[in-house]
């Protein structure tokens, strides 16, 4: 963990025991990181009961879970402030029924079932599945990270051996260099493509143009600059840096 140094704020992720040390209480008595939970892993444990077993219990889970998705799809996008407003409006009471409802259901089934298990899953930490309630920058799951890190996941086999450790340090900088030009809206074949051509006379000084927040085509920088000598018409170009999501 030393790699995050002093960061903190709010981890959202699965119930890793890895991540235990960053819910501990720091110097001040406050944790590092707040555990913020993922309904979507939750989710996704009754899902596997209910197809493997038809139980109902799980059905019900999932109904009552996907009450929770139905309010956030009409809030996706929202401020924060609004996103907290609704939730204390209108998932708050859903989430504390799902809750009684969920420690009534433990009294009535096998312990060591899958289902026992996967109720014990969230009422074991049922202050990261609240959170969301109270912070309206928390997700009710982590998906939209899972989407991002799921090419690497996909390949990893493939990058099992890197050869070195320098070997592994470089493709970890040229998968962040990729996925920052994703959430950038960039075609990162094309970035990349246009970042070799140019960066071996780039000027030093000037290596923040090629950033992937700042970067503009090699083509659209040539015709500006022919623009600007009177050497002819150059090309339309937008009048900011690319859009950033």
């Amino acid at each position: 963990m030393a790699h995050l140094g002093n960061a903190s704020g709010i981890l959202q992720a699965d119930a890793y025991k890895g991540y235990a040390k960053l819910y501990e209480p720091a110097a001040d008595g406050n944790p590092r990181f707040r555990e913020a939970a993922c309904f979507a892993h939750w989710r996704r444990d009754f899902h596997d009961i209910w197809t493997s077993q038809n139980s109902e219990i799980a059905h019900e889970a999932l109904e009552r879970i996907g009450q929770l998705y139905d309010i956030e799809r009409q809030i996706a996008g929202k401020p924060a402030d609004i996103r907290r407003a609704v939730r204390q409006q209108l998932s708050k009471l859903k989430l504390e029924a799902l809750h009684s409802w969920a420690e009534k259901q433990l009294t009535g089934i096998s312990t060591k079932g899958d289902l026992a298990k996967a109720f014990r899953y969230a009422l074991g930490r049922w202050h990261a599945f609240s959170l969301f309630l109270d912070d309206g920058r928390v997700a009710i799951d982590n998906n939209a990270a899972e989407r991002t890190v799921r090419p690497i996941c996909l390949g990893k086999k493939n990058w099992l051996f890197a050869g070195s450790e320098a070997g592994a340090e470089t493709l970890a900088r040229d998968m962040t260099l990729i996925e920052s030009a994703k959430m950038n809206g960039l075609d990162p074949q094309a970035y990349i493509t246009d970042l070799l051509n140019r960066i071996h006379d780039h000027k030093i000084n000037r290596i923040d143009e090629l950033l992937p927040w700042n970067w503009v085509p090699l083509t659209v920088t040539q015709a500006l600059a022919a623009n600007s000598e009177g050497s002819g018409p150059g090309i339309p170009t937008r009048s900011g840096p690319p859009f950033r999501r």
